[in-house]
Order: C-alpha cells, then structure tokens, then sequence
C-alpha cells in the first residue's frame, strides 16, 4: 500500500517524545512505513525539553515547520531550522530542547523495522538534566565538517557522517543550480568518505520545475517521500494522488513511480538503498514518462 495513517508512539510514561508514527496499512499491526523505515511526525512544544537516549537504530530528523529548537548530538549543541536535516548516527546519545513560545515539527526517519528484523536492537536512557543549554549558532561538527572538499586532518571519522547538520540554504542553493536540468536531485553524503550520510539510510532532495515530470522509476527496496514546497500528482504503481506541501506517502519495493508538476516542488526521500545496495540487492529500472 502507498498511503500511511497515524498511530501513537512513545514512552508509556508520556512526554519524553511526542511523535505520530506513520503506519502503513498494508503491514497489519506494525507502527512501520515500510518493512525497513519508521517515520514519524515528532512535536516539541514552548519551552519543552526531550531528555537523553539512545538507541542502536540510525536515525535523522527533518525539519518542517518552526526553529529555536537544539539537538544536542553527544553534547554538542545543533541549531535546528525549517529545511534542515539532522543526523543522530546509532548509539549516539541526543536531546532536544525549545527555547522560544513556539512550536516545532519535524520528520523522524529510523531503520527500526530493519533493526528489529536483525534482532540488533538496543536502547539505553542518558541522564533527566539536559547536557547543554548553550544555543550557538553554529554547532561544533560544523565548524569542523561544513567546509566543500575540505577534511580536518587528524579528525576521527566513522562510517556515519561526522557532519551532524545539513542546512537547507546550502541544499536550496543546489537544487536551484540544477534547475535547468529539470529535475534536480542532491543527495546529502558523508564528507569523509563520500558515502551515505547514514549507513543504513539514504536521504535525497528534489526539485521540479512548474510543467515537468520524472521518469517512471522502478527501485528494489522502498522509499518514504514528503512535499516540502509545491504540489503536483504523484503515481505510486497504479495509483494516483494529489499531493501538497507537508504531505508524506511511502512507495514500495519495485512499485513504479513518477511526480508530475504544474507549478513545481521541493520534495524530501529517505530509502533504504545502502542496505540493498550493501547487499547485492540493488535494481532500479527507468522510463520516460509522456506529459
């Protein structure tokens, strides 16, 4: 199935996370968007704080509405805004923390299903007081990691990226570079090694101009999409849905899929082809769809 309800997910206890798991139909009695991604729509309210915890899944957040929210990733303290994308890497302790009178929202992305398939999951509770309360504008891993084709020597790296946060002018100052192309798609990368940003997560922007379309694409393994900007028609195998900002769907393994724009959109995709593609499982297939 290719559109996804809301199911309640959180802590018994209530208030250490507020988010909505998007639960596809079409996995009866899982809280999952497709086999191997969980997405949700997390809240932060005014002046609310999300204690420490981590976890053996790969997680991201992206933002879609608010700012004055920081995450502290393993204590260093990243400024989140509308566009942004976070990364919290597995087993990496995070909290967050509203400084202003306003609420924020954002998209959770994990590879829960995955862990959980793997019987690799664990999670571990950090302290009830906050790490840090600073708010610098610019984070630590920034200062060190946001610099195109330039690696601090000596810094250690690992296989997630050691840059923490991917900030929406640079990824608007992309899409808008290749514009002219049509479709324009960036792929937010490890600067390290080049690779994924995530090791098990892959996370895409794209841009299409008013009256274009994208091929009919055919991807072994499955995707979740969300409109940040825009509108346009989106077809999910045989189906067809109008879909607009802040809209999120989620497209099977080897379901055809195209957008198509009359007045152009920015549209976020997580997947899961690092995993496919680490295991030998990747396929994509294309074709040119007729406007």
């Amino acid at each position: 199935m290719a559109l996804v309800h809301a199911a309640a997910a959180g802590r018994a206890s209530g208030g250490e996370r507020r988010a909505i798991a998007l639960a596809n139909p079409g996995l009866t009695g899982t809280p999952y968007a497709t086999p191997t991604l969980w997405a949700a729509i997390q809240y932060l309210g005014p002046r609310e704080e999300a204690p420490a915890h981590r976890h053996t899944q790969t997680a991201f957040r992206f933002v879609v509405d608010g700012e004055g929210v920081w995450t502290n990733v393993e204590g260093d303290a990243v400024a989140m805004r509308r566009g942004d994308l976070l990364l919290t890497p597995g087993m990496h302790f995070h909290e967050h923390h509203n400084t202003t009178g306003h609420p924020m929202a954002w998209i959770d992305g994990l590879d829960i299903p995955l862990v959980r398939g793997l019987d690799a999951g664990f999670f571990e509770f950090g302290p009830d007081e906050l790490a840090t309360r600073v708010t610098p504008h610019t984070s630590r891993n920034e200062r060190l990691w946001a610099h195109p084709g330039l690696t601090p020597v000596g810094a250690p790296t690992a296989k997630a990226s050691p840059l923490k946060a991917y900030r929406w002018e640079h990824t608007d100052a992309a899409l808008a570079a290749q514009l002219e192309l049509g479709h324009a798609v960036v792929r937010f990368t490890n600067p390290a090694t080049a690779g994924d940003c995530l090791s098990t997560i892959r996370c895409e922007m794209h841009r299409l101009r008013a009256g274009t379309s994208t091929a009919l694409t055919r991807t072994a393994g499955s995707s979740v999409w969300q409109v940040f900007e825009g509108s346009g028609t989106v077809t999910i195998g045989e189906e067809r849905y109008e879909a607009g900002r802040g809209d999120l769907f989620a497209v099977p393994s080897w379901a055809g899929f195209s957008m198509t724009t009359d007045g152009g959109l920015d549209a976020f995709r997580f997947s899961d082809d690092p995993v496919f593609e680490a295991l030998g499982l990747s396929r994509v297939s294309r074709e040119e769809v007729a406007r």
